[in-house]
Parts: structure tokens; C-alpha cells; sequence
């Protein structure tokens, strides 16, 4: 204590005053240390994200503004004139029509059929397990491998698709080769390939509900097909929403199959936008204009997921 405070003594409110603001620095000091603390652990995942997405969004933004010579490096400042280029092009459109059916034969199928297996499985019967993980197994698959695995069912002699019309006395399908079935080939190996995925997120979505809602149901006297209608999807609505999301944004970004099986093909069937931008990009070395499709591409990913939040969001039944 200095001498001013023992000649006058602080009287009580001045105490309770000097106190207070003892502890406001203290409260402050530690929200503050906190906060540090906080960014130290997320500081490897910003790292990461600078690297693997930030820089690369930047670094497509300035390429697209610039025209580029075969090694990539910028040969010139071009402005707009590469999102022009995008815009006037026929492929572009046919590219996006493409994508756009693409996208209507994989997510509805997907999904649906995901909920269906995880519906039909979602009991204890014993052995049920087993079909559990046998639904789950293609997740584990890459895109490569899943693409070898039905090139070899599409093969026109030796395939098994074909083995089995055969059977039933129908002509063989040219899968991969005939413009009519190229994108319904490549549909139904991207819609199998997704299901593990699909199957497991619905399945855990319905083992979250809890087992009163199901008996509740069955003392009111609601069938198996109502409960479920009625229910269990306002219920699931959430986990639906998240994987239709995910769904969508996943079959505008198809690559890997398209590329192994069809490379595009036949006569531009399969040539979505990604197919598009890489062949721009990396076959063509037009790298301003590859660049430019990938922010276009990004937009419109980014318009669809607005678009399901403003319009479906409200559906979608959180408690």
C-alpha cells in the first residue's frame, strides 16, 4: 500500500470500483489468450487451405483474365475475352446440357435407391449386419478402381451385362461406344459407385431417430408405409438434404469415370464440364480458358447450393 492510500483509505465503493475493473482485465486478457489459443490449432488447417484452395482460386482468377502460352506461362492480359469465348461457344451449352442430365439420372437414382437399402436394413434381424456392410462396400473403392470394375461388365463379348441379355434372348448393348447409352452407362456406374456413401449417411440418419417414435406410431395405429411417409422422412429430412447437397455438387465435379471410361465420348455424349475444362486446360493448353470454365463451373455450383437453401431449407425439420 502507497502512502496515498494509507493517509486515505479507499472507501468501499471505490474498492468494489478498482476490483471490477481488476477483473474485467482479467476476463479480458484470458478471452484474448483464448482466442490465440483457438487460432494456433486451426492455424495447420488454414495452412492447408491457403495452399490447397485459396491460392489456386486466386491463381485461376488471374489466369482467366490472361491468355497463356503452352507451358503455362501468361503470354498476355485478354481481360474478359475468355468468359466471352465460354459464352459464345456451342460446346459450353452442350457441355452444361449434358452435366444437367447427368445430374438428374445419378442424384434422384442415388439417393432413392440408398434409401430404400437403408430402410429395408434398418432392424435388428439377426444377420442384417452382413447386408449392412456389403451395401457399404463401395465407399471404400476409388474412382479408378470402381471405373476398371464396370468397364470390364460393359465389355461388348466378354462383359457380364451383356452375358446376362443374352440369357433372355436380347440383343448386346453397345454400352460405352453407342451415343444413346454412353451416359446412361456412366450414370449407372457413378449411381453404384455413390451408394456407399448415400447408404451410410441415410442408415445412420435413421438409427438416430429414436425406437419411441416407431412404437408410438404402432400403439396409434400407423402403418409400416404411413410411419415411414409421414414420420420418418419429416424426421430424416435433414440427413435427405445434406446428401442430395453433397449429391449434386459431386456430379457437376465428375471427372475420373468419364475419363476412364468414355474420355467424353462418343460424339461429345459424355462431355461434361469438367471433362470440358480439362481438355481445354490440359489437352489444348488453353489455360486462361480452362481457368475461366473452372470459375464459371464454381459459380454455378455455388447458385444451385443457394438455390436448395433458399427453396427447400424450409422443408427440412431439425428437431
Amino acid at each position: 500500500m502507497n502512502t496515498l492510500e494509507r493517509d486515505l483509505p479507499l472507501t468501499a465503493p471505490a474498492k468494489s470500483t478498482v476490483k471490477l475493473q481488476r477483473k474485467t482485465r482479467s476476463l479480458s486478457t484470458q478471452k484474448w489468450t483464448e482466442t490465440l489459443l483457438g487460432y494456433v490449432f486451426l492455424a495447420p488447417s488454414l495452412v492447408l487451405f491457403i495452399i490447397f484452395l485459396f491460392y489456386p482460386l486466386i491463381q485461376s482468377v488471374y489466369l482467366s483474365l490472361h491468355e497463356t502460352d503452352p507451358r503455362g506461362r501468361v503470354a498476355g492480359y485478354v481481360g474478359f475475352d475468355n468468359f466471352v469465348a465460354i459464352f459464345t461457344s456451342e460446346r459450353f451449352y452442350k457441355s452444361l446440357e449434358v452435366t444437367g442430365v447427368f445430374t438428374l439420372l445419378t442424384v434422384p437414382t442415388g439417393i432413392t435407391l440408398a434409401l430404400l437399402l437403408a430402410a429395408l436394413t434398418h432392424n435388428r434381424l439377426k444377420g442384417m449386419r452382413i447386408f449392412q456392410f456389403v451395401f457399404s462396400l463401395p465407399v471404400v473403392l476409388s474412382v479408378g478402381t470402381s471405373a476398371v470394375i464396370w468397364m470390364i461388365l460393359f465389355h461388348p463379348s466378354v462383359g457380364m451385362l451383356n452375358y446376362l441379355l443374352s440369357l433372355i434372348g436380347l440383343e448386346p448393348v453397345a454400352w460405352l461406344t453407342d451415343p444413346r447409352w454412353a451416359l446412361l452407362s456412366v450414370s449407372m456406374m457413378t449411381v453404384w459407385m455413390n451408394l456407399g456413401f448415400n447408404y451410410i449417411v441415410l442408415l445412420s440418419g435413421l438409427q438416430s431417430i429414436p425406437d419411441e417414435i416407431y412404437d408410438s406410431a404402432k400403439i396409434d395405429g400407423s402403418g409400416p408405409f404411413r410411419t415411414f411417409v409421414q414420420i420418418i422422412m419429416p424426421l430424416l429430412s435433414p440427413t435427405v438434404f445434406f446428401v442430395t447437397i453433397v449429391s449434386i455438387i459431386g456430379a457437376f465435379q465428375s471427372f475420373g469415370q468419364i475419363h476412364i471410361l468414355t474420355k467424353g465420348g462418343p460424339i461429345n455424349s459424355t462431355d461434361v464440364l469438367v471433362y470440358s475444362l480439362y481438355q481445354d486446360a490440359f489437352i489444348n493448353f488453353r489455360f486462361g480458358t480452362g481457368s475461366a470454365q473452372a470459375l464459371v463451373l464454381f459459380t454455378i455450383i455455388l447458385l444451385l447450393t443457394i438455390a436448395q437453401f433458399k427453396a427447400f431449407e424450409r422443408n427440412v425439420h431439425y428437431q
